[in-house]
């Protein structure tokens, strides 16, 4: 595989308490590729099979308009899927609705299906994307959902069935967030995330950091009736 290949990708913001916020956050490891140390959401690239995936519940239409834009047609709903399989892969946590697979579930989400929920994206806010700068040792095209806990069908404090992708996973106060020791990227994504966490609704525009291998665009995405602006 090719490392520097930019990979499709998406990243979980998940919050509670909007009067008070905390966002869910955990540690990459000391020995990882790709910002070892790091406090970051949970997340990945997007895997070959996502786009096949069931979903009980789907974001606004306005979500999944800005999610098209210069975007392949099946890639939308591989995102969404992949947003739910990341959040259970390395939290343990449910972003579901109880009911039965129409399918055999495939390898990478069996224990999702052995819960007995299917994967529900209809809490999902699509809220920012970015392209990491070349010379990184990976390189992906990141979309960043926003979700309340509220939305979970499992207990939001329990970690018990997470891989050991992320370790320290904690609820942290959205304002010490700065505190610990994050990423550029997660630095410009949380001043988002503290201006939507009191809003029940989509952001008036998704902020797109555009880094390809001739200049960084910083571009807005504003749905189907409007295209990214410069």
């Amino acid at each position: 595989m090719d490392k520097t290949k930019i990979r499709d990708a998406a990243t979980v913001i998940l919050y509670r308490n909007p009067a008070a916020p905390e966002i869910l956050m955990g540690q990459r490891g000391a020995r990882a590729a790709f910002m070892p140390n790091k406090f970051v959401f949970p997340g990945g690239a997007v895997d070959a099979g996502d786009a096949d995936i069931p979903l009980a519940g789907q974001p606004n239409a306005l979500c999944r308009s800005r999610l098209a834009e210069d975007s392949a047609p099946a890639l939308p709903h591989a995102l969404l899927t992949a947003a739910i399989r990341e959040i259970w892969e390395e939290t343990g946590l449910i972003l579901g609705t109880p009911g039965d697979w129409p399918m055999p579930a495939p390898d990478d989400w069996r224990d999702f299906a052995a819960t007995g929920h299917l994967p529900d994206a209809s809490a999902l806010r699509f809220i920012f994307r970015a392209i990491t700068p070349p010379g990184r040792p990976r390189r992906f095209d990141a979309r960043f959902f926003l979700a309340p806990a509220e939305g979970l069908a499992s207990d939001p404090d329990d970690f018990s069935r997470a891989s050991d992708e992320l370790s320290n996973l904690q609820w942290i106060p959205l304002r010490q967030a700065r505190g610990f020791d994050l990423p550029f990227i997660t630095e410009v994504v949380l001043a988002e995330v503290a201006a939507l966490v009191a809003r029940n609704a989509p952001p008036e525009s998704v902020p797109f950091f555009n880094n390809d291998d001739e200049e960084t665009l910083f571009l807005r995405l504003k749905g189907q009736e409007q295209g990214p602006s410069q």
